[in-house]
């Protein structure tokens, strides 16, 4: 355990980190859990100084976890397996922290589609009438995520469309060949994990897992759980991000994409931002087909999750000199990349719902 600055660290037996008040008044007053998800071949460290940014910021608000159960190579076991460690991981903290009311995530890369995973599987229906039952929707917003009240579900560069061609993962150029090639042998070397992000996953027959996340699926509840938060924001790189494409990270279609230009702004590197309210999917469709935007399957993955309300962050490094790690510096690691990431954790902290 230890302290820097106002904020106290204490690292876990499987070398996770928390993170609270030094003050014990601010910290005895603190209900609010914020989980920050690390990608893939990451570790704890890496939500680091993000997670000190966070307490400092919000002292009397805020317990931060940064999650440990899927670090480094576990994170090539799949989305639904790393899904199911978070989410025990996340039951172990709040029992361990009884005063907890609320729940956050804030996730980088892959880690975004992991959360997913875990808040299906800690969803918590409301308790509903027989009369509530009959009239209510396909997946129930009011219920809770273990008990706690849902209130922000942050995405920093995660691929929710997949990364399966189209110009999803920019360092294969958008060349047909190479995203095919990609697509083939990517099992290689993300194993499962790759499975899950290029959509060749075929378990027992089944859709592909991202696909089949667009829905509540037995005691997984998927679409419920997002519809639990009051905030679903997505933070994206426009450009200079080679892993992770900004259509992907923002669900859009590549007719949407904004224009943008550089203007004074507090944070440097935030140059869009809108709010978009939840859309009938087959409206949706209909507005892609005659955009000539699509694809039959990204386009379900489009449509599914923007029946829910999104915020939408968009943000350029292209004036950094290290512009080129545009996918990590969007997830301030520590005080080396201050300079060039921390008005992103800023506009973050700011923007965060209490």
């Amino acid at each position: 355990m230890g302290n820097v600055g106002e904020v106290r660290t204490e690292e876990t037996a499987n070398g996770g980190t928390n993170a609270w008040s030094s003050s014990e008044c601010a910290a005895s007053k603190a209900d609010h859990l914020v989980v920050m998800v690390h990608g893939i071949l990451g570790s704890t460290s890496d939500w680091k100084f993000g997670a000190e940014q966070f307490v400092k910021m919000l002292p009397d608000k805020v317990i931060v976890h940064c999650s440990e159960r899927n670090m480094n190579r576990l994170t090539l076991d799949g989305v639904d397996v790393m899904g199911e460690r978070l989410a025990e991981e996340v039951i172990e903290v709040i029992n361990r922290r009884p005063q907890i009311r609320k729940i956050s995530f804030v996730a980088h890369s892959v880690g975004g589609l992991v959360a997913r995973y875990a808040i299906g599987r800690l969803y918590r229906p409301r308790r509903k009438s027989q009369e509530e039952y009959e009239g209510c929707d396909s997946f129930d917003y009011k219920g809770s995520i273990c008990g706690l009240e849902a209130v922000n579900f942050i995405t920093v560069a995660t691929p929710h469309l997949g990364s399966r061609g189209n110009k999803q993962v920019p360092f294969l150029f958008g060349l047909t060949a190479m995203e095919n090639f990609a697509s083939r042998v990517i099992h290689w070397i993300f194993r499962r994990t790759g499975k899950h992000l290029f959509l060749t996953d075929n378990d027992e027959g089944k859709p592909p897992l991202l696909r089949r996340m667009l829905d509540d699926c037995g005691d997984l509840f998927f679409m419920s759980a997002l519809q639990a938060f009051k905030r679903r924001v997505l933070y994206a790189n426009v450009g200079h991000d080679h892993i992770v494409g900004w259509r992907t990270s923002s669900i859009r279609r590549n007719s949407e994409l904004p224009t943008w230009e550089d203007s004074p702004n507090i944070y440097p590197h935030v140059v869009h931002e809108e709010l978009v309210k939840g859309e009938n999917p087959e409206n949706c469709t209909e507005n892609a087909v005659s955009n000539g935007d699509f694809d039959m399957l990204e386009e379900e993955l489009v449509t599914g999750l923007r029946r829910l309300s999104w915020e939408r962050v968009d943000v350029s490094f292209h004036t950094s000199m290290q512009r080129f790690a545009a996918h990590s510096l969007i997830q301030v690691k520590d005080s080396f990349m201050h300079s060039e990431g921390a008005d992103v954790i800023q506009h973050i902290i700011d923007h965060f719902l209490l």
